[in-house]
């Protein structure tokens, strides 16, 4: 009986070990080396790429949003995800001369993301990217100091910002290089442009507290005005989408080969001249 019990105990050791042991494979995996099964290919040089490019770049998303093991592991959840302090200082304009320190940022609507058209230039292989957003939320802790539309504004507290119908316009430049006899894009840049039809907002602890009527009339003037208040804080925004998009597309890109995605993709050597190795 004893004998048994120290049987039982060792398959269950050795259970939780091999477990450990395909965790830590998973997790380890530099690129995948075989096509996963969720993902569509495409050939760029036969007619309807866009359209199943399109599909393809939706295919992926769905699968963030499930979860990339390896993804999840660095990045952690796609939705909501915490993204890094945003430190923000803009000099005198019409609209705001501020400067602001944004820590504990999480932003919430990137699961619902809908890709509307992804585009692909035959020349350099970059990538116009037509994507839509319902509903976009960034929660933060704030610290700030400044004026926003004429208003003097300092403070400590928390902020929200809702974006509602969201439209992101990307632009997306790549360089290819190879690794392990496949090639990868290398971002480089992305510039985002935003389109959408509501901004929401509200900050605590305004004027650091001295006045809550104040306080309150002032997010309601900045809600009223919501147009001149996002032109005001555009390049917080901005940054913030452009961060997480450059992060995600990064990490996704360095672990599935281009090939994945489009079959027919030159090598850097044939399409710069010279080879580009990791």
């Amino acid at each position: 009986m004893i004998y048994k019990k120290q049987v039982s105990k060792n398959v269950k050791k050795i259970f939780i070990l091999i477990i450990a042991f395909c965790l830590n494979e998973v997790n380890s995996v530099e690129f995948y080396t075989e096509k996963p099964a969720f993902l569509p290919s495409c050939k760029i040089y036969e007619p309807g790429f866009t359209k199943c490019s399109t599909n393809t770049i939706q295919k992926l998303i769905d699968q963030l949003i499930i979860g990339i093991p390896e993804i999840t592991a660095t990045f952690g959840p796609f939705d909501p995800m915490h993204v890094k302090n945003i430190i923000f200082k803009q000099d005198s304009t019409e609209a705001a001369s501020i400067r602001a320190n944004l820590t504990n940022v999480f932003v919430k609507g990137f699961s619902k993301m809908k890709i509307k058209q992804s585009k692909v230039s035959k020349k350099d292989f970059s990538w116009d990217t037509k994507i839509f957003l319902p509903k976009m939320r960034m929660d933060a802790d704030y610290t700030m100091e400044g004026k926003i539309l004429l208003i003097p504004l300092q403070g400590k507290g928390t902020i929200f910002i809702e974006i509602e119908n969201l439209d992101i316009y990307m632009h997306t430049i790549i360089q290819l290089y190879e690794k392990g006899g496949f090639t990868f894009d290398n971002i480089t840049n992305i510039n985002v442009d935003l389109n959408m039809t509501r901004v929401r907002t509200h900050l605590t602890n305004l004027f650091n507290g001295a006045s809550k009527e104040v306080e309150d009339s002032t997010n309601k003037f900045f809600n009223d005005n919501w147009r001149d208040f996002y032109e005001a804080l555009k390049p917080i925004i901005v940054e913030t989408v452009e961060g997480i998009l450059y992060d995600v597309m990064s990490k996704v890109f360095h672990l599935i080969p281009a090939n994945f995605f489009i079959e027919d993709i030159p090598t850097s050597e044939k399409l710069y001249g010279k080879a580009n190795t990791a």
